[in-house]
């Protein structure tokens, strides 16, 4: 499979630059808050949300200072919304280090989402960029509709495809719409382009997401067991309501009465995940991913072939052939 830094081929003197403007777009005068902000970029992930934005933008056009702009905004604001979720989902761990709440406690962690959220306001203000801070302030509020829909729906742990497909369409894709239309937006790409990446992106946030559900149900290199992560947080993935959907009323009981009430039980979660490899989820969870994954490839289509057009179908493919 291609790797991320092949697919970055194009832009990896672009992604340098933006590492130097992130960097100081999060230094502070507080001793405290500053080393912080030095532990964060440590601990930066693939980078590939910056890998949309620059790629769209060299489609387009030619990257330049609002470029690196739109790339910080959307890091600032997407690492203040992780570092806020791992206080709500009293989480230690993330990326392999411990969380910003681990180390600091939710009091501090929370407070440095707050001013990672307004470092990317008065980005955005202090350059007059009302029309990338709306796109991105606009996905935002979708990651925060989609949690507390996530949430609400749990509770009964009987969720309806089509609100699935909400959550995630809100959650997650909702992100990777506004890396792609802030990476046209940044080059001044006509309204029609904008639109076109912004489906484009929507389309490869959705497959990414069931490609995440899937992990859940493969074995995993340490215990050659799958992890069943999901089921254990009561979390309702695509293979899981699928298989939910086409079984008897009392096996549809049985099984929802393990994810809620026996979640921590080892052996009763992996029959819950062998009942899901034996019903046909996974194969119905891997169509759908594709389909978004071909929907995705389809907009690209339309435009001329280009290096950089060439990465960004690589970096579709790789969201749904990733191991990890």
């Amino acid at each position: 499979m291609i790797s991320l830094k092949e697919i970055s081929i194009p832009i990896q003197g672009h992604i340098d630059i933006f590492n130097n403007k992130f960097k100081k777009s999060i230094q502070s005068n507080v001793p405290l808050l500053d080393k912080i902000a030095r532990y964060i970029v440590k601990r930066k992930g693939k980078q590939m949300r910056p890998m949309f934005v620059f790629l769209t933008a060299d489609i387009f056009g030619e990257i330049g200072e609002k470029s690196y702009r739109a790339a910080s905004l959307i890091e600032l604001l997407h690492t203040a919304t992780l570092i806020h979720d791992d206080v709500v989902d009293d989480s230690n761990e993330r990326r392999g280090l411990f969380s910003i709440n681990a180390l600091w406690k939710n009091k501090i962690a929370v407070l440095l989402g707050d001013y990672l959220l307004s470092q990317g306001l008065l980005l955005s203000l202090d350059n007059n960029d009302f029309e990338l801070l709306k796109i991105v302030s606009l996905a935002v509020r979708e990651m925060s509709e989609g949690e507390i829909l996530q949430i609400e729906k749990a509770r009964r742990l009987d969720i309806q495809e089509s609100v699935y497909f909400e959550i995630i369409r809100k959650k997650t894709a909702s992100l990777i719409r506004s890396c792609c239309e802030c990476g046209a937006a940044s080059v001044n790409a006509d309204p029609e382009i904008r639109e076109k990446m912004a489906v484009f992106g929507e389309n490869v946030g959705i497959a990414f997401q069931i490609k995440d559900d899937l992990f859940d149900y493969q074995k995993t290199n340490s215990t050659g067991k799958p992890n069943g992560i999901d089921i254990k947080e009561q979390k309702m993935t695509l293979p899981l309501i699928h298989m939910l959907n086409n079984l008897s009323y009392f096996d549809k009981k049985k099984v929802i009465n393990i994810v809620k009430n026996h979640n921590e039980n080892s052996e009763k979660v992996a029959e819950v995940i062998n009942m899901v490899n034996n019903s046909g989820g996974i194969k119905y969870a891997n169509e759908k991913m594709n389909f978004y994954r071909d929907n995705a490839l389809s907009v690209l289509k339309l435009f001329p072939d280009c290096q950089s057009k060439d990465s960004l179908e690589k970096l579709v493919l790789f969201t749904t052939e990733r191991n990890k």
